[in-house]
């Protein structure tokens, strides 16, 4: 008896102890309707702060270098040969494709088969990124039944237009995305030194939008889809079920928004890349060798443009090469160094 009341008391304690630290919830329900002015007054006097003066002259540098960078890229591909597969998004900067079996091909078709190739453009080098041209930055969600109402624009563009950037032609009613791509007159006639002026032109240009995107993403909103590629410029994703890729599987193809960075605004697009070293053909072998670059960076360094440090890295200009004792992977040094170490009695 005096056992079970000893029990019964701790027990008591316990319960006392955990019913101090719980916490008490109000009975009273919360009246949604009173606080929903509050809330839109919060979001009107936010979009007072926007857009950041200080910014706009960073969207307008981003555009600026956008246009350069289109017009540089297509100058370029009327000199020096792209290819795409032509059933997944692998590119090649060659007049030949690789060897190397990375296609993954579409619906009912195998996977990691060699590629087939065909004459590349201007969307395989600087893949298209497009979002819904919102009105103002802080406009209601976009629904399902609204997404013909709303025009799709390169998301770069819907950036800077939200970030101030003084263009007027962006949006008129006779804008084309094409308008853009006009490469230079007479591009094939241009001597090597003049070619390497347009490469470093447009390598630089490639890095001002890059840098330029990071800056305004760190001041403005913009989502992705966590499952498919698609980019929404705002505060919060639209309802628009487009998403692709579980359109069966979840509710009705929802999007699952999380907050973009710049590789989903401005893809890289990385390539195999074939170093001096390396065959004139890449073999399936050797892909555990060769280095990567994004597109436009392959393409201006083929044009004879300064590849920037940071990129040496996954391009591996000095690596080693497959093609060393048939394709087998070289020693770690030469042969009499390893046989000092595993007899080192014999050179005493």
């Amino acid at each position: 008896m005096a056992l079970r009341r000893k029990l019964g008391e701790s027990s008591n304690f316990h319960c006392k102890m955990m019913s101090s630290f719980s916490r008490y919830y109000s009975s009273n329900k919360v009246d949604l309707k009173k606080l929903r002015p509050m809330i839109l007054k919060r979001i009107q006097d936010r979009a007072k702060d926007y857009p950041v003066q200080s910014m706009i002259p960073v969207a307008d540098e981003v555009l600026n270098s956008r246009r350069l960078l289109i017009q540089g890229v297509s100058t370029l591909l009327k000199v020096i040969p792209v290819v795409a597969c032509k059933f997944c998004p692998e590119v090649h900067i060659s007049d030949k494709g690789h060897l190397i079996q990375t296609c993954c091909g579409f619906k009912r078709r195998g996977r990691n088969r060699v590629h087939e190739w065909i004459t590349g453009s201007l969307k395989d080098v600087l893949v298209p990124v497009e979002a819904f041209h919102l009105k103002h930055m802080f406009q209601g969600v976009i629904k399902h039944n609204q997404r013909f109402d709303y025009d799709r624009v390169p998301a770069v563009v819907e950036l800077c237009w939200q970030a101030g950037a003084n263009d007027e032609n962006l949006y008129s009613g006779t804008w084309n995305p094409e308008s853009d791509c006009v490469a230079v007159e007479g591009a094939e006639s241009l001597s090597p030194a003049e070619l390497t002026l347009v490469a470093n032109g447009t390598l630089r240009a490639w890095e001002i939008l890059r840098n330029g995107v990071k800056k305004l993403l760190m001041v403005y909103p913009a989502k992705v889809c966590k499952d498919c590629s698609e980019v929404h410029v705002g505060p919060s994703g639209h309802k628009a079920r487009l998403c692709g890729l579980f359109k069966y599987e979840r509710w009705q193809g929802t999007h699952f928004w999380r907050k973009a960075s710049v590789n989903d605004l401005v893809p890289p697009n990385i390539v195999w890349r074939r170093r001096r070293q390396d065959p004139p053909v890449l073999l399936n072998e050797g892909r555990g060798y060769y280095g990567h670059a994004p597109a436009v960076v392959e393409l201006c360094t083929q044009a004879g443009a300064i590849v920037p440090s940071k990129y040496r890295c996954m391009m591996k200009v000095e690596g080693l090469t497959s093609v060393v004792n048939q394709g087998l992977p070289p020693p770690p040094f030469n042969l009499t160094e390893s046989y000092r170490l595993l007899h080192p009695k014999d050179h005493v």
